[in-house]
């Protein structure tokens, strides 16, 4: 063997070596790595390969359908002011909020004509109130139909509102709703249902509803613009759960339960009545059990999670 041979040989088992010792120190390096990392993982999890979920305690309530419609507020007892003459308005003693008297002078008419001159014709208050409409403006013309202004009692007020012709099978006095104002975002007036038309409005396919503050307020006022959350059924008697925790699938409807040994099952179950973000089980989910909100399409049948809202024990995690 020439030296040139020998020689290349020698390079060549060398690499070989090198090559080997540097796979055998890598695999060591990611076994240590794993090792560390599965410990952790088995710290942070109470369980390896466990899945991430949370979960929420299902539980019996009752759910409060509702109608979210549009009212104003306005005087629970309000009258139009009419002159007893045609003429043009003369002089006007009142303005918007004015508080006033039964019969107290609240305009003048001058019933005058080209050619001819007649004593102001005195409009007077038909009630005691404040005016709750803008009184029409000197020199307007008026007749006997023409209203002048309005008269109401602005110390006890109503809402009025038009509910659509879908819910009004639903209805009735006595229901109870929730009042927000533009004025007082975040804040809430209750309010009960004291009159329902009789009538469905044809043009608008809406019925009229009445509601009465349940307390006075001062800080609500005629003509405020409110927007009505009207209650109108209760949905009682059964396990309701977040919607998020049901999957429906064909016609089926399923949701998994944490089990004692955090393991899930997929349950098949029977749902009813929604309203908003929760929904009624009627069948097959018992008061108590815990079943997943979040993390669901990771699941399946007997896997392992982690649950964040009811996290595994030091001694739990010891027993795995």
């Amino acid at each position: 063997m020439n030296k040139k041979v020998r020689a290349g040989l020698i390079v060549a088992c060398v690499i070989v070596i090198t090559v080997v010792m540097v796979a055998v120190i890598n695999s060591k390096g990611k076994k240590s790595s794993a090792m560390v990392g599965g410990q952790g993982a088995s710290r942070r999890n109470g369980q390896r390969g466990a899945i991430t979920v949370r979960s929420e305690v299902a539980e019996v309530k009752t759910l409060n359908d509702y109608v979210i419609t549009n009212g104003e507020v306005e005087s629970q007892s309000a009258i139009d002011v009419f002159p007893s003459m045609s003429g043009k308005i003369a002089e006007i003693h009142v303005m918007l909020g004015s508080h006033v008297k039964k019969g107290e002078v609240i305009a003048r008419v001058d019933p005058s004509e080209p050619g001819t001159i007649y004593a102001l014709s005195p409009v007077e208050a038909p009630i005691s109130g404040s005016i709750v409409s803008s009184p029409l403006k000197v020199g307007t013309k008026v007749n006997t139909t023409s209203a002048v202004t309005m008269i109401g009692d602005i110390e006890n007020l109503q809402i009025s509102a038009l509910v659509p012709e879908r819910y009004i099978a639903e209805l009735k006095p006595g229901l109870k709703a929730e009042i927000s104002l533009e004025a007082y975002p975040g804040v809430i007036f209750n309010a009960t249902v004291t009159r329902v038309s009789p009538v469905v409005d044809a043009a608008t396919r809406t019925k009229e509803i009445i509601l009465n503050f349940d307390k006075k307020d001062s800080r609500i006022n005629a003509g405020m613009f409110a927007k009505v959350r009207l209650f109108t059924s209760k949905y009682s008697g059964h396990i309701v759960v977040s919607r998020d925790a049901v999957v429906l699938q064909d016609d089926d409807s399923y949701l998994f339960v944490v089990n004692d040994d955090y393991t899930v099952s997929k349950r098949t179950v029977k749902v009813g009545k929604s309203v908003d973000s929760y929904i009624q089980i009627t069948d097959n989910l018992m008061r108590g059990e815990r079943v997943v909100v979040e993390g669901l399409l990771s699941l399946s049948d007997g896997v392992r999670v982690n649950d964040i809202a009811n996290p595994r024990t030091v001694e739990e995690e010891g027993e795995q």
